[in-house]
């Protein structure tokens, strides 16, 4: 079993950065995809970075490409998500979430294991 902390959410002004850690126990995620997802209020849950377990290539949505960047270090079992430029509709719960797939893919049903999420607000 996989238990995932996520932590480093908060409030910025537009234009500000945060980077989110989500902390693993439980056993190595060496084998599983990491990805990041949001719930904006009023909206549906979506995906938004991907780490692949098995090129460690990133994948992005494209409304953050070029301002969100997602890397994993297995040894710390740990996945950042690095987030600069924010913007408003940047503001959600971000959860982390671990999927026993070999590439990345933002179907929610994929993935066996959540995080409790943690809140990101952007002002404008």
């Amino acid at each position: 079993q996989v238990q995932l902390t996520e932590s480093g959410g908060g409030s910025v002004q537009a234009g500000g950065s945060l980077r989110l850690s989500c902390k693993a126990s439980g056993r190595d995620v060496v084998t599983y995809a990491l990805a990041w997802f949001r719930r904006a209020p009023g909206k549906e849950r979506e995906g938004v970075a991907c780490s692949s377990n098995m090129d460690y290539s990133s994948h992005y949505v494209e409304s953050v490409k070029g301002r969100f960047t997602i890397s994993r270090d297995d040894s710390r079992r740990t996945v950042f998500l690095q987030m600069n430029d924010l913007e408003p509709e940047d503001t959600g719960v971000y959860y982390c979430a671990a999927a026993s797939i070999s590439v990345c893919d933002y179907s929610p049903g994929l993935y066996d294991h959540w995080g409790q999420g943690t809140q990101v607000t952007v002002s404008p």
